[in-house]
C-alpha cells in the first residue's frame, strides 16, 4: 500500500493568470523618455483609460485577487481604479519598475533617435546599457523574476501587475520564448492588457496589448 501511495503522481500547482497592464497616458507619453523620474502623473485621458481598464478587468468571470504596481505615480494611479473596482488595495512591487534610463532620463525622444546608439537600442538591445543606468538584460531578468514570484504567491488565481511598456514587452517576449533582441518588435498601448498564464508546464501568452473585451481569455 505504501509503495502504491508513493507511486501516485504529485499534484501540480494550478497556473496563475497574470494581467500585465501598462500605465495610462501621461502628458509626455510619446515625446519624452521619463524613466523613473518622480512627479509624472496621468493626464485626463490616462485617467479615463484607467477607469475603462478597471471596468474590463472587474468584469472577468475569474476576477483578480491582487493588484500590484510599480512604485511610480503613473502606475499607482492606473492601478487605483482597478483595485477599487475589485475591492482590493494596490500593493507595491519594485521589480515592475520602468527601466533605469540613467542619463537618458527626461530626454526628448526626437533627440535620442538621432544618437548613433539608437540603432543598438532598437536592433540589439541585449547588448545595450543606458549610460549611468540599467541594461535591457537586467531589466528583463528582474521584471520576469518579479512576475514569476508574484504568480507563485497566487497559484490558480488571477492577478494584475501594472508596469511600463519596456518591462511588459520584455516579459511577453520571455514568455513566448523570443530573444530579447526581438522585443522591440512588440507594441504595448497605454492601459492595454497583456495576459500570461504561468504554471508548472511553462508560460503561455494569452493576449498582447488588448484594449477590447477580456471575456475570451483562456488557455487554448
Amino acid at each position: 500500500m505504501n509503495q502504491m501511495a508513493a507511486a501516485r503522481p504529485t499534484k501540480l500547482p494550478a497556473p496563475t493568470m497574470v494581467l500585465l497592464v501598462r500605465h495610462g497616458t501621461t502628458p509626455s507619453t510619446g515625446t519624452i523618455l521619463p524613466g523613473r523620474a518622480p512627479g509624472l502623473h496621468l493626464s485626463d485621458i490616462g485617467k479615463r483609460q484607467a477607469e475603462t481598464a478597471a471596468e474590463r478587468i472587474a468584469g472577468l468571470s475569474r476576477p483578480p485577487v491582487a493588484v500590484y504596481a510599480s512604485p511610480l505615480e503613473r502606475t499607482r494611479e492606473t492601478a487605483a481604479p482597478i483595485a477599487r473596482a475589485l475591492g482590493l488595495r494596490v500593493r507595491s512591487a519594485k521589480g515592475l519598475l520602468e527601466c533605469d534610463f540613467g542619463s537618458w532620463t527626461g530626454k526628448k525622444l526626437d533627440r535620442l533617435r538621432k544618437l548613433p546608439e539608437w540603432s543598438q537600442v532598437q536592433h540589439s538591445p541585449s547588448t545595450f546599457r543606458f549610460p549611468g543606468g540599467e541594461s535591457f538584460s537586467e531589466m528583463a531578468t528582474r521584471s520576469w523574476q518579479t512576475v514569476v514570484d508574484l504568480a507563485a504567491t497566487h497559484p490558480g488565481q488571477t492577478i494584475v501587475a501594472v508596469s511600463h511598456a519596456d518591462p511588459i514587452k520584455a516579459m511577453v517576449s520571455n514568455a513566448a520564448g523570443a530573444p530579447l533582441d526581438l522585443f522591440q518588435r512588440l507594441s504595448v498601448a497605454p492601459c492595454s492588457v497583456s495576459a500570461l498564464l504561468l504554471g508548472p508546464h511553462g508560460p503561455h501568452v494569452l493576449t498582447v496589448s488588448s484594449t477590447a473585451s477580456l471575456q475570451e481569455l483562456s488557455p487554448s
